[in-house]
């Protein structure tokens, strides 16, 4: 009974048991088998005739068995040797070894550079990396825009050599591809950026339209010159050095002959027409030949074209390559529509997912009410949404022509769509909107109130609602020049007498900031007196001032703060820095400050990085903060598990206490970064534009930055600096500006009294005081 009833207890356990003991019997064995197979082919290796024959192969094979354990291997450096510092490279890509794909050289000559090399350019500069022009006149003036190399040398084989042997020298190790070809030849550009896209780089090629040699075998081939060459890298670098021995062995009137025989003669390679798949199609144009009626497959397919005879020519060429190509980028996307449009119903939101238009995002969507995007309502002639706040504003410049392109192209689409039937003539616009999505673009809704004009000639008036959007393109990164944080930076602090008080804390945070850590920047300070102030017999009110910048010299050896007297009844902060100019040298960078301001390291260099000499101007935002009498300090830290304490304003500084708030002073611009050379160019434009008591009366309402707003053709960089952070003041708003600036200084002050819950708590606490 016993017995019965444990097997009536383990029967349920009985398949676990039997799988448990099967599973490892069949994993001891297959163990047994792993290790007996891999025995007999190592020690077969080791006895090969064929295999290593090393004494200690058989004491490798014995190590290989055992656990490597890592070595750190310390840095030693000799302190017998100089320490020499690594140099990175100015760019990533170099340091890579990254090449860029296509350069392209053009063959032109004396009387052709002005005509069709200007053409050249106009028509495919913008599509390659680099383009050169290569000409035998000694001293060629080169047309705007366009960098010419000159030989010296119009014999043809003298110009074909050193144009190679200059793209060897300067550009060989820069370039995957060169494509030579001449002036009278047209280039479709994205086709043979294409073409080169598709190739291999690690193999010689000379790639065009090959020609025979005359008296030649039928494998001696050249590349004609008139439809161009493509030449790879690795064939220019063994080309090289057989230049000098082919310009004195081979005699030839044609450069694209002379280039054929010395890469047949010395390396043997000829011209070929296809390789890898890719063929080099090229048109030869007939005389008188009308591109616009030219419609056969090989001019449809062409990579190049030649002759060209006239630089109009080349235009008319260009103009058909281009409907050509917008016709295939129409096609193209019409398909993929279609595709799309047909995908669309097997997903689970079927025709509902589709968005409009069919291939761009759909709209952005709010998950909040602060990421709801407003729209702007305008009309033909006003918006009403104003930059400076004003609730109306004159429609002008860049946006009306924005809003008269989207009115006609709506207009041409209603017209595509529904003619011969109907005709749209547009009477005006009664309603526009408009609202930037980042995630697809400019969208707009107007109402038009059209004419509609029937076959027959009937007319009625119709009003129509119609939806646009101009989709976002291909972002491209500006190019903008190189800049260096080693520049030094000037600082220009003009004083009042009534700012004379704050100067010492101006200087002591200099000090902290600016001469301790031995930042590369100078100070200059501008005392403006007024006119009876500083007299003989009167006390000078910038006594304090010299005393605070002489202990500093004293403190800081080698440091010296320059000042200079200015006498002004109604000084100008561009008069103020007309003095300054003439003091320094023209490629000095000015930091244009204010007694209130503390510039520290990260601002100057700041500074350094957005003032580009001949192309930006750099003017921060600052941080004011507010009124401390009306905006709450910032409670010390309370109990754990109070919660957190509300954010500091940017660049507060614990050290100073207890941080009020503030905001970006959009309305000032007291502060800015330019160079020397622009500030005179821009001021010279001035004096031309304006004369005599006009321009008297311009410099009374104008600061730096309006300067450079209307008298530079500079880019005007605006943006918030947290670093620059201000205290509390209110600016002394002169009678004598301009009405424009004297709006902005009363605005700012009245902005930075505090925010508007403070000032409501303000006004609130004042009533309830008169009430009482």
């Amino acid at each position: 009974m016993r017995l019965s009833s444990l097997l009536a207890l383990l029967r349920p356990a009985l398949p676990l048991i039997l799988g448990l003991s099967l599973g490892c019997s069949l994993s001891l064995l297959r163990v047994s088998w792993i290790q007996g197979e891999g025995e007999d082919p190592c020690v077969e290796a080791v006895g090969e005739p064929g295999g290593p024959q090393h004494p200690d192969s058989r004491t490798q094979l014995d190590q290989s068995d055992e656990d490597f354990k890592p070595r750190i291997v310390p840095y030693y450096r000799d302190p017998n040797k100089p320490y020499k510092k690594v140099l990175r490279t100015r760019y990533i890509q170099t340091e890579l070894g990254s090449r860029e794909r296509l350069l392209v050289a053009v063959l032109t000559s004396r009387a052709t550079l002005s005509t069709l090399a200007v053409a050249v350019n106009r028509t495919v500069a913008h599509h390659f990396p680099r383009l050169l022009y290569f000409t035998g006149q000694r001293g060629a003036r080169p047309p705007a825009g366009m960098q010419v190399v000159s030989h010296g040398d119009e014999r043809p084989a003298w110009l074909m050599s050193e144009t190679l042997r200059h793209l060897h020298t300067h550009f060989g190790a820069d370039y995957d591809w060169f494509f030579i070809m001449q002036d009278d030849t047209y280039v479709q550009a994205p086709r043979l950026a294409a073409l080169a896209g598709h190739l291999s780089i690690n193999q010689d090629l000379y790639l065009g339209r090959t020609e025979e040699f005359i008296g030649a075998g039928e494998q001696a081939r050249y590349c004609h010159g008139g439809f161009g060459y493509l030449l790879s890298r690795s064939l220019l670098l063994r080309l090289r050095p057989h230049l000098d021995g082919c310009r004195g062995d081979i005699l030839s009137a044609r450069p694209d002959e002379w280039l054929g025989r010395c890469l047949i003669d010395s390396l043997g390679i000829g011209c070929v027409s296809q390789h890898q798949g890719q063929q080099y199609r090229s048109f030869e144009l007939a005389k008188n030949r009308d591109p616009e009626k030219e419609g056969s497959a090989a001019f449809l397919s062409a990579f190049a074209v030649h002759p060209v005879s006239e630089g109009t020519l080349m235009y008319r060429l260009h103009k058909r390559f281009s409907a050509l190509e917008l016709e295939r980028a129409y096609s193209e996307i019409e398909q993929l529509q279609a595709q799309i449009r047909n995908l669309t119903v097997l997903t689970p939101e079927g025709e509902a997912g589709l968005s409009w238009p069919i291939g761009l995002p759909a709209p952005f969507t709010p998950r909040s009410r602060f990421e709801v995007l407003g729209w702007d309502y305008f009309t033909e002639q006003h918006t009403f949404s104003c930059a400076d706040g004003a609730p109306k504003c004159p429609l002008q410049g860049a946006s009306r022509a924005d809003v008269g392109d989207a009115v006609e192209t709506a207009l041409e689409q209603l017209n595509r769509r529904y003619q011969p039937r109907l005709r749209f003539q547009k009477q005006r616009l009664l309603n526009g909107y408009r609202r930037f999505d980042p995630a697809r673009g400019m969208e707009y809704t107007l109402d038009l109130l059209l004419e509609a004009v029937t076959q027959r000639g009937h007319r009625r008036a119709l009003a129509r609602r119609v939806s646009l959007l101009r989709p976002l393109s291909r972002v491209e990164i500006l190019p903008m020049p190189y800049v260096t944080e080693a520049t030094r930076v000037q600082l220009v602090l003009p004083l009042l007498v009534a700012e004379a008080a704050a100067a010492p804390a101006f200087l002591e945070a200099f000090a902290a900031s600016v001469l301790e850590p031995r930042e590369h920047a100078l100070l200059t300070l501008l005392l403006v007196y007024g006119p009876r102030e500083g007299g003989r017999g009167a006390p000078d009110p910038f006594l304090g001032v010299k005393a605070a910048a002489a202990e500093l010299e004293r403190r800081y050896p080698g440091t010296r703060l320059a000042w200079l007297a200015v006498r002004a009844e109604a000084p100008s902060q561009v008069r103020l820095m007309d003095v300054v100019s003439k003091k320094h040298p023209v490629d000095t960078l000015f930091f244009l400050t204010t007694v209130w301001t503390r510039p520290g390291p990260e601002v100057l260099n700041r500074c350094r990085m957005n003032a580009i000499s001949g192309w930006q101007a750099f003017f921060p935002v600052h941080f004011q903060e507010f009124n401390p009498a009306l905006a709450p300090q910032r409670s010390p830290p309370g109990p754990p598990g109070a919660g957190p304490d509300p954010p500091s304003p940017p660049g507060a500084d614990p050290s100073r206490g207890a941080p009020v708030g503030g905001r970006f002073d959009r309305q000032a611009s007291a502060e800015g970064c330019f160079y020397n050379a622009d500030y005179l160019a821009a001021r010279a434009r001035l004096a031309g534009e304006l004369a005599g008591q006009e321009e008297e009366e311009a410099l009374e309402g104008l600061e730096v930055m309006d300067v450079f707003l209307r008298f530079s053709g500079l880019h005007l960089f605006r943006a918030v600096e947290p670093g620059l952070v201000q205290k509390f003041s209110l600016r002394d708003c002169s009678p004598r500006l301009s009405e424009e600036l004297y709006h902005r200084c009363r605005l700012s002050n009245l902005e930075g009294l505090g925010g508007r819950a403070q000032l409501a708590m303000a006004l609130f606490e004042q009533e309830q005081a008169n009430s009482t």
